[in-house]
């Protein structure tokens, strides 16, 4: 039974939630300026994890034949046989509804509206379609792990604006080199299994100059939060410092990664960790700028 729980837990992807997470609570302080209510912060928390973790079940189950071949992914549940697809399916499904249900009752209809159109865009749109047919996959796909930067915002204001649009950008731009970071220390998984992702199909140092272009644009995006939103000095200080350090680490990928193939030599999870890091740190320092903003009147 305790295996069976783990599994369903398993099939959630509790690290992806994480950071999903961290993308949410943080521009819930921002939004409100300060410590959002505790009880609106629960609801959001609650139903963003049922949602986050029925879009990663529901990709679970498609991708299950794919999982069964890759070392990344062939201990999951799906490929060790302990949950079947359709109790995982079913699972996905109660999730969502789940999940839909709580943030339309205890947040707002926009934001449940808009974890809703973010299963189904990682669903229908990436999973089922661009996964498996071309090298934009994960640049596209990636649109639905934006969306927390946005339901943080409308759960307090109930309104779309500017700022969340920024921080939706900033998590799409970040998307491509965090995940080609890892491809490409699973390349041969992902080659084996024939998803096209662009480790797969460039030599490492091709990889590591559109990360670093991704790199610059992000890094230029999240400064734009600063003059938009009009933060204090906080935040634009940590976007410099933060966004230096991931630049300085993908110029470091692409210089190991000149002349050779070798995986031990280029260490692209170096910069898979640190791209991690930058996006915690980041949307940490949005929580705390109105914090500090407010002490220093």
């Amino acid at each position: 039974m305790r295996d069976v729980l783990a599994a369903y837990v398993g099939l959630t992807k509790p690290r992806v939630i994480e950071l999903l997470l961290l993308t949410t609570v943080p521009v819930m302080f921002f939004a409100a300026r300060g410590v959002p209510p505790l009880g609106l912060v629960v609801a959001t928390v609650v139903g963003g994890t049922l949602s986050a973790g029925s879009a990663s079940a529901l990709n679970c189950v498609y991708d299950r034949d794919i999982d069964e071949q890759m070392r990344r992914t062939r201990r999951r549940a799906l490929p060790r046989h302990i949950v079947s697809p359709r109790s995982a399916l079913v699972f996905g499904l109660a999730l969502g509804v789940v999940s839909t249900v709580v943030l339309a009752i205890w947040v707002n209809l926009l934001s449940a509206g808009l974890a809703l159109a973010a299963n189904a865009f990682y669903v229908l749109v990436y999973t089922m379609v661009l996964k498996r047919r071309t090298a934009q996959n994960i640049v596209w796909g990636g649109l639905a792990g934006c969306f927390p930067a946005l339901i943080g915002w409308t759960a307090v204001t109930n309104e779309l604006a500017w700022a969340p649009v920024i921080l939706f950008l900033v998590v799409f731009f970040w998307t491509p080199p965090h995940t080609w970071a890892l491809a490409l220390r699973y390349r041969e998984d992902y080659r084996q299994v024939d998803v096209p992702m662009l480790p797969v199909l460039l030599p490492a140092s091709k990889v590591a100059v559109q990360i670093i272009a991704y790199a610059v644009v992000m890094v230029a995006t999240s400064l734009l939060l600063w003059p938009v939103a009009g933060t204090g000095w906080f935040y634009p200080l940590a976007a410099v410092v933060l966004g230096a350090v991931f630049l300085v680490e993908s110029v470091a990928l692409w210089r190991r990664s000149r002349g050779t193939e070798d995986l031990s030599e280029i260490r692209p999870m170096r910069l898979f960790h640190s791209s991690n890091l930058y996006l915690s740190l980041l949307f940490v320092a949005v929580a705390i700028d109105p914090l500090v903003a407010g002490s220093f009147g």
